[in-house]
């Protein structure tokens, strides 16, 4: 681990390289052991079944008092997630605890996948869409992660 990391950081990226969450990968920067490069599958029986999703984890300086920075680097059409990759979860802002790790934050990801909040949302128009006409919503979903997020 890199010089000068607190343990606290240390402990958890051990605990994530030595016992995977099943399906999410993440990896600390060679450069930034603050930087996790983050993949996570899209999960069975969602609109995002089949897709691999990049994210970018960030651990500021004050976590684990402060929570960590993640967001999406695939394009995702998710009521939660905006056009930047921002992520609107309870636990990445006021409900955060340092009771919280890292693997609770991706694991709250993966389910947010399986359960997007129209009623919460990042993204306007999305939601929107989601309760006006949830089918078209969960296809459009679909859609974009055969475009964006498929391996190709």
């Amino acid at each position: 681990m890199a010089l000068g990391l607190p343990k606290r950081i240390s402990k958890e990226t051990h605990r994530l390289m030595s016992e995977p969450v099943p399906g999410i990968s993440a990896v600390p920067d060679e450069k930034n052991a603050r930087y996790f490069h983050v993949v996570v599958d899209g999960p069975a029986d969602s609109p995002y079944e089949g897709g691999t999703f990049t994210l970018e984890l960030f651990l500021p300086e004050e976590y684990p008092m402060a929570p960590p920075k993640v967001r999406f680097m695939t394009k995702i059409y998710h009521p939660n997630i905006d056009k930047l990759g921002r992520i609107c979860l309870d636990i990445l802002q006021k409900k955060w605890s340092p009771a919280l790790q890292i693997r609770t934050v991706l694991l709250s990801i993966q389910a947010l996948l399986s359960a997007p909040n129209p009623d919460d949302p990042l993204a306007n128009d999305v939601a929107e869409q989601w309760k006006t006409n949830e089918s078209a919503a969960i296809s459009t979903a679909r859609e974009w992660t055969k475009i964006h997020a498929s391996k190709k």
